[in-house]
């Protein structure tokens, strides 16, 4: 590494241990090392820029919001919310300035990207332990405790070293995500349990379609207005993950042959195959979310809530997480990371933000406020046992780390689906929610005395 240093500070007052290495200066990596830092361990954190800017990236400072200025609902009923109130009350650096630069946006939490960003960069620099290091890191350090927070656009030639520790082709480019939806919002009058020709178990939820209602949605799906592919993303599809809206192009009955194909899927309450189907399939083991399978989709989200909801049996389908593929560099985390964040195979190395399988901003985040932690609890001696699922950053975690994710691993957001599941009959969304809010506060105050943060 190039020792091309900003801000040194003597480190002889109140350093615990040798420097943890931080890779990447954006929100997730900020964040770990705040956490760290406020616990008296010194920092190292490498940020290419401006010796080097990714596509995407464009100024100077630290914690850059790339896309949008807008961190989702603020609102606490939502599980955006959530999220935010528990970083909040486990002092997120992020949240705190967040906080600080709000712009108007009504029911949501927007910044001005500028001054959020500077400010963010300004607070670290205050810090006596703090180093900013203005250089590239082409290969991973082996024997010192790091954090990797490089996020989706990480630089070809570290990439190439992640790689090669993780032992595996466990680093994906492109993520082809499908819609979610809530199970309580499927019209279950409309749609059947089967599998394809009675094989097995009844594992999947059809939604069987007439020819007129399988051609009106395919035309929609031609029509809809999709999403442009950004300047940074080069615009591939691989074939055996097309983007349903492309797949309409390639002719009239492609959709039928291919995720929609509804041979061997007999209805039971009319004894007849119907002319097209989709397939629903269980997201988690409680039930709570099913994804609608081969649906990955360049549809903007209101086109896709509007076409989507054209389907029998989801015409009030709420949507847990929209489709969408893009280009995302992430790991395989279930099969690779423990709770803590550490790689299975060296425990010195630690991920966090986007790079984990999680999609958002708070969602990085909350992952980088949890690789510093947990970097501090190691290096103290400690065993910092993980949030529990009940919250929104424990529900998060456990589904970037549990091994039953494995197989089928796609990024996630923060949704209430992903939360340990609420023991209750159906009752109205609103106060639903408000229930999943208690118990998630509850849960964390609980945790957050039991591991004396």
């Amino acid at each position: 590494m190039q020792n091309n240093q900003e801000n040194a500070q003597s480190r002889s007052q109140g350093v615990k241990t040798s420097p943890v290495i931080i890779i990447g200066g954006g929100l997730a990596g900020c964040e770990a090392a705040w956490q760290l830092l406020r616990r008296g361990h010194s920092v190292n954190l490498y940020e290419m820029k401006p010796q080097k800017f990714s596509p995407a990236h464009k100024m100077e400072h630290l914690a850059e919001l790339v896309c949008s200025n807008s961190l989702k609902s603020n609102s606490p009923d939502s599980a955006p919310g959530l999220l935010k109130d528990e970083m909040r009350r486990l002092n997120s650096l992020i949240l705190s300035v967040a906080d600080q630069t709000a712009v108007a946006a009504g029911s949501a939490l927007a910044v001005d990207r500028t001054v959020f960003a500077g400010t963010v960069e300004a607070k670290l620099k205050e810090q006596i332990n703090f180093t900013l290091i203005r250089s590239e890191v082409t290969e991973i350090p082996q024997n010192t405790m790091t954090i990797i927070a490089t996020g989706p656009l990480t630089s070809d030639p570290l990439a190439q070293s992640i790689n090669q520790i993780l032992g595996s082709s466990y680093l994906y480019f492109y993520d082809a995500i499908a819609p979610i939806v809530e199970a309580d919002s499927i019209n279950m009058e409309k749609v059947y349990w089967a599998s394809r020709y009675d094989k097995g178990t009844p594992d999947y939820l059809n939604c069987p379609l007439t020819e007129e209602e399988y051609k009106r949605f395919r035309q929609e799906l031609l029509d809809g207005e999709k999403v442009p592919a950004k300047a940074f993303e080069e615009v591939r599809h691989f074939e055996g993950c097309l983007p349903i809206e492309v797949l309409a192009i390639r002719g009239e009955d492609t959709l039928a042959f291919g995720p929609m194909k509804p041979v061997g899927l007999i209805n039971p309450k009319t004894g007849a195959m119907p002319y097209a189907v989709v397939q629903l399939r269980r997201e988690n083991i409680s039930g709570i979310l099913f994804n609608l399978v081969g649906f990955q989709t360049k549809l903007t989200w209101p086109a896709q809530e509007r076409i989507f909801r054209l389907i029998p049996g989801l015409e009030n389908a709420q949507f847990a997480r929209m489709g969408s593929i893009h280009r995302n560099t992430y790991i395989n985390s279930p099969a690779l990371l423990q709770p803590s964040l550490q790689l299975k195979n060296n425990p010195r190395i630690l991920f966090a933000g986007q790079i984990t399988g999680v999609e958002g901003y708070m969602e990085s985040t909350a992952m980088g406020l949890l690789a510093g932690l947990n970097a501090a609890a190691i290096l103290e001696g400690k065993n910092l046992q993980p949030p529990p699922p009940a919250t929104a950053i424990g529900a998060l975690l456990h589904y970037i780390t549990s091994p039953a994710s494995a197989a089928n691993f796609q990024p996630m957001n923060i949704n209430f689906g992903i939360l340990e599941h609420l023991p209750v009959k159906r009752m109205k969304k609103k106060d639903k929610h408000l229930l999943y809010v208690k118990q998630a506060m509850q849960a964390l105050n609980n945790w957050m005395i039991d591991q004396n943060l």
